[in-house]
């Protein structure tokens, strides 16, 4: 991040003059909607407060270890690849994209285990051994899975849901798949076995939802491991941002690391640029928003009246969990470990209980369950040669309840938590291999990434804070305003984020049909 000695970007004067649109966020959702524009004949100037792009999908290198800071996975390449295709680019020329088998092991204190893989037979041998009776129950659940994909992904998360029609025309088929009905309560319809019904439920928590109450819509995410697998790409998430600047770049656009939006530009009753923390101002004919929706509104247009996402709205707003990761690389390792594959998820003693304490009480329970991520058996670029990279996930409340977590004191003991669960049920010996160490708690998610209460994935996503529920793609706040990634439509998670650019893009007119304004032309 850059310090108070460092210059700030400033954009290069513009030798054509094709409408301007300014993304204000580097992160998947802001560098998607940037090459879409792109596609459409925009001429495109990123900013982005980070010294390097991706936003939570970035990366930070230390001791040879590069940590990924957020995302692991990809479980839908097809958008990558149709994004890719808009722009007259092949992904697979660009990124390398290996599939992961198996996808993740999941552990329980008990002992028992389930691996989670693309084959359909493997799988249900999965279930067999820990349930047999509960198999017929499963393969419903895969149909039930498959119905709310075609339905809640390729229809309502391709397309815009800004009108309140458009929600209207959909209400019948959500009676009909049960909506109101949580993911956790299906699952619990459909298998009988504890253990089953938390692998077939805990997704949610990867786009920062509360499998108890989030519609049971996501469980599509099923469907999607099985028919699209779960890939790994080679130099992290960092190797698709970089890409993705490569794709702006080629398309004549800009994009400014170390650029801070402090205000929306206001002139007319519509937007007209950005207001850079330095003073620069960067007029544009359309202004997109990568920002979380709660920045946006709250602080980038602070000094603009709003009739829908007011402050008291957002306070209102039920956020998604926080997040304490403890990144971390070890030396002379790369032996050890050979139950520890690329993911593993180590469950702790309770499951309900526990996301009670999370989502509902916001209280920081001394059991946890843990998300551990080694990347360095699939790709040795993340840790130096013999060692390995890690980091370790745990979901902890987030910090807008009355009394919420001082990180600052509670870091290091529950870093030390971590640490003993690690040693006790998957990297026996750790302490005495670690070579680097880094800790971000939802202080840091607040500061880095200007999430609101440092919540990890925005705003979570129950039903009445989906589809048309959620911030809009377009704004219905200023006109000229377009918001993109997690906190708008469809939602968090890459799949999610880079949707809402493909979301963006049937929102915002051809760069033909936006007259260049004097003051542009001018630049």
């Amino acid at each position: 991040m850059l310090t108070r000695a460092d210059p700030i970007p400033r954009p290069v004067v513009p030798t054509d003059t094709r409408p301007h649109a300014v993304v204000i966020g580097a992160g998947l959702g802001g560098l998607a909607s940037a090459m879409r524009l792109g596609a459409k004949g925009y001429r495109v100037t990123v900013l982005d407060r980070l010294d390097r792009p991706g936003g939570r999908g970035s990366s930070i290198t230390q001791n040879g270890h590069r940590f990924d800071l957020g995302p692991t996975i990809v479980t839908v390449p097809q958008v990558f690849r149709e994004l890719w295709a808009a722009c007259g680019r092949d992904f697979d020329q660009d990124v390398d994209l290996r599939a992961l088998d198996p996808f993740y092991e999941i552990r329980w204190p008990d002992g028992s285990t389930f691996t989670a893989r693309q084959d359909t037979d493997a799988m249900r041998a999965e279930v067999a051994r820990l349930s047999p009776q509960d198999l017929r129950g499963y393969d419903q659940f895969l149909k039930d899975s498959e119905r709310r994909y075609w339905f809640g992904f390729e229809n309502l998360g391709r397309r815009p849901m800004n009108e309140l029609w458009e929600l209207i025309k959909v209400l019948p088929t959500f009676a009909w798949l049960r909506a109101d009905r949580s993911v956790y309560a299906h699952a619990a319809s459909r298998v009988k076995d504890e253990r089953l019904r938390m692998a077939l439920s805990f997704h949610p928590l990867f786009i920062g939802g509360d499998p108890f109450h989030v519609t049971s819509m996501y469980i599509l995410v099923s469907h999607l491991e099985k028919e699209f697998g779960v890939h790994y790409a080679m130099g992290g998430v960092q190797a698709i941002a970089d890409a993705m600047v490569r794709v702006v770049k080629g398309q004549g656009g800009q994009v400014l690391q170390g650029a801070e939006a402090d205000e929306i530009l206001i002139g007319k009753g519509r937007a007209t640029g950005v207001r850079m923390t330095g003073g620069t101002t960067i007029p544009a004919d359309i202004t997109v928003s990568n920002a979380d929706a709660g920045h946006t509104y709250d602080r980038l247009l602070r000094n603009h009246g709003k009739r829908h996402w007011t402050s008291p709205r957002l306070k209102r707003t039920r956020w998604s969990m926080g997040l304490f990761v403890w990144y971390f690389g070890t030396k002379g390792t790369a032996k050890m470990w050979p139950d520890a594959g690329h993911h593993t998820i180590l469950n702790g003693p309770r499951y309900k209980g526990l996301v009670r304490d999370i989502f509902l009480r916001g209280h920081l329970a001394d059991d946890m369950s843990l998300y551990v991520h080694r990347p360095s058996v699939t790709d040795s670029s993340a840790a130096p040669d013999g060692g390995d990279t890690f980091y370790a996930l745990s979901p902890v409340p987030h910090l807008g309840f009355d009394d919420p977590v001082d990180w600052q004191k509670e870091a290091e003991p529950y870093r030390q938590k971590v640490q003993k669960i690690l040693e006790d049920q998957l990297l026996p010996g750790l302490g005495g291999h670690l070579s680097a160490s880094l800790v971000f708690t939802p202080n840091d998610f607040r500061d880095r990434y200007l999430s609101p209460y440092g919540a990890g994935f925005s705003i979570e996503p129950r039903i009445l804070q989906s589809a048309w529920f959620r911030p809009h793609n377009v704004s219905e706040e200023l006109p000229g305003l377009y918001l993109t990634g997690a906190g708008t439509h469809p939602g968090a998670g890459l799949p999610g984020v880079v949707s809402s650019a493909e979301v963006l893009a049937k929102l915002v007119p051809d760069a033909e049909y936006v007259p260049v304004t004097a003051k542009m032309a001018a630049e």
